[in-house]
């Protein structure tokens, strides 16, 4: 999830209130966070044994192998990809990599695939706990996500409740203006009144978000492959036309990456620029330790808790190394020039432009409608399991729906840099909760990979029985998971 203000480029005098903000996110997003979310990858890079890389291909067999799994307590493990997905792949894909490139040099995809390929075991953990802790819902179905795992888990209702505030904030209510923001400001040039966009998303989203979770799961399983699918296919399409120049690109994402192609600032200010902006971007596209993703992780109904974590992360590698990597290679094999005026968005356009001519444009605009929107139910989908975990009376979900579109359409017709920031501010507050709870509950998640693992070596496919393992049966909550006696 890309900062507001950076991608959209506003700029606006600033209060004491905005600058107290500004120092905040300084503060979370400059230092802690990127400290806290990368040791974090580290950390569970190395308990999981490189578990993004010893079960990658297994990763694949699950998501690929899992459409038809939901019943009727919950929703397949793919749909729960692809609504996470939904919600990592969005405009930050196109504008937060240009961003990225701009400020840090073509160096910067080389940190942004190390983060995603350190996030990747965090959003493996997050999942899995996801699952483990997940509560049944008056509609027969799963939910689950951080606020469940820190009650459920750790005891303290009080730290689980103050986390669903956060994503409500950040998720629920201002994000999903951004998305409309960002849709209205790619259709300016189409003559449609910003009023007009906004009403029409709200109408386009109201039958959507009003059929709850499952709903909002079965459109992300349709539209969310066809919108990567297809941005995807224009960026081989680039690649296959501009061979030749692939060793070149790859070389000066390499050389760059260490600043050995830095032209000012020598090379350790290149490096550290390269490195900055990949580590933020990708940090903030793929989401993995933010304690979102594990909302839609939940949902799924699966035979081992491992099973969803493998799924969940890997949407953290389609959102970075595959959808990033499209965009910086439409930007870097274009010739347009880095650090100039364009940036975000705009540079994006311009280096499509030149890839593939005028249409280039409308077929952004279209791209970044359909990530932005799928972004909007997403976010929902996470905003929602956290308004039941505060209140389940019906009438709170109805009126938190209407304001959902309420903020769709202000955010088309109106920027309000303030409100973006302090979106900024509550995400930051919310990532620490949950990497904070993510290494109090380990130990939890580790053991359910080692019976993943075990079960794997027997050459059998897994599934959780609690009873092989004591403590697991001692601390896990018998809602879902139950107890199960010896026959």
């Amino acid at each position: 999830m890309e900062s507001v203000l950076t991608l959209l480029g506003a700029a606006a005098p600033q209060s004491s209130f905005d600058q107290f903000l500004n120092w905040g996110n300084g503060l979370l997003w400059g230092s802690v966070l990127i400290y806290l979310l990368v040791g974090a990858g580290l950390y569970f890079t190395f308990m999981t044994r490189g578990v993004q890389l010893r079960l990658l291909g297994e990763a694949w067999r699950a998501v690929t192998g899992s459409r038809q799994t939901a019943g009727s307590e919950g929703i397949s493990s793919f749909q729960a990809f692809a609504t996470g997905l939904a919600s990592r792949v969005g405009t930050g894909n196109i504008a937060g990599v240009a961003i990225a490139l701009s400020l840090g040099g073509p160096g910067a995809v080389f940190w942004m695939w190390m983060t995603a390929l350190l996030g990747m075991s965090t959003a493996l953990i997050e999942a899995t706990l996801a699952q483990a802790y997940k509560v049944r819902d008056p509609d027969h179905g799963f939910r689950g996500g951080p606020a469940y795992y820190i009650r459920q888990g750790l005891g303290l209702g009080w730290m689980g409740s103050l986390f669903a505030v956060f994503l409500i904030l950040a998720f629920g209510l201002v994000f999903n203006a951004v998305q409309s923001n960002s849709i209205a400001a790619a259709l300016s040039d189409y003559s449609i009144s910003p009023l007009t966009i906004g009403l029409a998303l709200a109408a386009l989203t109201a039958p959507i978000i009003f059929g709850g979770l499952k709903r909002v799961s079965r459109v992300a399983e349709l539209v969310v492959p066809f919108m990567a699918g297809l941005y995807i296919l224009v960026a081989l399409y680039v690649l296959v036309t501009n061979a030749a120049e692939l060793p070149g690109m790859f070389a000066r994402i390499f050389q760059g990456a260490f600043g050995l192609d830095a032209a000012a600032g020598g090379v350790a200010g290149g490096m550290v620029a390269a490195l900055l902006n990949g580590v933020k971007r990708g940090l903030f596209s793929n989401e993995a330790g933010m304690g979102s993703a594990p909302n839609a992780a939940a949902a799924a109904t699966v035979d081992h808790p491992v099973q969803q974590g493998l799924v969940q992360m890997l949407g953290v590698f389609v959102d970075t190394i595959i959808v990033c990597t499209a965009t910086a290679a439409i930007i870097l094999l274009s010739g347009v020039t880095l650090g100039g005026e364009a940036t975000g968005v705009q540079l994006t356009q311009s280096a499509l432009t030149e890839h593939v001519g005028g249409w280039g444009n409308d077929f952004l605009a279209v791209a970044i409608f359909l990530f932005a929107f799928t972004s909007i139910i997403g976010n929902y989908a996470y905003a929602e399991s956290n308004v039941q975990f505060l209140s389940r009376h019906p009438a709170v979900l109805t009126v938190f729906r209407l304001m959902v579109l309420g903020m769709v359409v202000f955010g088309a017709v109106k920027e309000v840099p303030t409100v973006w920031n302090m979106a900024d501010y509550s995400m930051g507050l919310m990532a620490i909760t949950n990497l904070v709870a993510l290494l109090m509950l380990a130990p939890v998640a580790l053991r359910l990979l080692r019976d993943y693992d075990r079960q794997r070596h027997a050459g059998k496919a897994p599934v959780f029985d609690r009873r092989a393992d004591p403590e697991l049966d001692a601390r896990l909550p018998a809602e879902v998971w139950q107890k199960r006696e010896t026959p």
